[in-house]
């Protein structure tokens, strides 16, 4: 099994280590305010999806918890100083603001990807890559999902390892998120004939077939955001 906190030990430190160029604060604040705006833009859509198989509040939950984290990290008598604390920032503002599962479970992601990263002004991709697998541990341990369940795992899990693939093999950070906002979108895709076997929609049994999940969903927003960021322009998605 993969120890993520072991694996950041011995990663290099330095932005021109193999993976490619830095990640710094900058970058990192740009991605956050990009899923800001895509949960806004889709928030209609996603309730829609979550209508269907959830309670129908996943829109509005990641419209109104994303503001929030956009207010806190915007705040200018506390602006974060490194990635690593303006993702904790990020993951605190979504455990206060939204309900239900999905607050915990993308702010225990946010926030063990900024303690991964520390207080480090910049991270090279293959550090970031290392983040995100401490992140999707902690969602995968809070929801008790794995792929295949029909949750955001299915979009988050795949992204991860796309990343983390791309970034071992040398790529730089703008190639490696959009690999995983190919896999998120490619995951997301995939659930819509799963039967859910996690959370509410997991209660409806065989009708939950035929229905693309919505965590899955945002989660792909949430990829797709840090694509654009990195200036590696992901494919639209609905």
């Amino acid at each position: 099994m993969r120890d993520p906190e072991r694996e950041l030990d011995n990663l290099p430190r330095r932005a021109d280590a193999p993976g490619g160029e830095a990640v710094d604060r900058s970058l990192v604040l740009d991605w956050l305010r990009h899923v800001s705006t895509a949960m806004n833009r889709h928030q209609d859509h996603l309730t829609e999806l979550d209508s269907a198989i959830g309670d129908g509040d996943h829109g509005a939950n990641m419209a109104r918890g994303f503001a929030a984290v956009r207010a806190a990290l915007d705040d200018p008598s506390h602006p974060p100083t490194s990635v690593g604390e303006a993702l904790v920032t990020a993951g605190n503002s979504l455990i206060s603001v939204v309900g239900g599962a999905s607050g915990p479970l993308y702010g225990g992601a946010f926030r063990s990807l900024g303690k991964a990263l520390g207080t480090a002004p910049q991270v090279d991709a293959r550090r970031f890559a290392a983040g995100l697998t401490a992140a999707l541990a902690t969602m995968q341990q809070l929801g008790a999902a794995v792929p295949g369940d029909k949750t955001m795992v299915d979009a988050y899990s795949p992204a991860v390892s796309a990343f983390r693939d791309a970034a071992d093999a040398g790529a730089d950070f703008p190639t490696s998120a959009r690999a995983a906002a190919r896999a998120a979108e490619d995951g997301m895709r995939a659930t819509i004939p799963l039967q859910a076997r996690k959370g509410r929609a997991s209660y409806l049994g065989l009708r939950s077939i035929g229905h693309q999940d919505p965590g899955a969903t945002s989660t792909c927003y949430v990829f797709h955001a840090l694509a654009e960021a990195a200036g590696a322009a992901a494919i639209p998605v609905q």
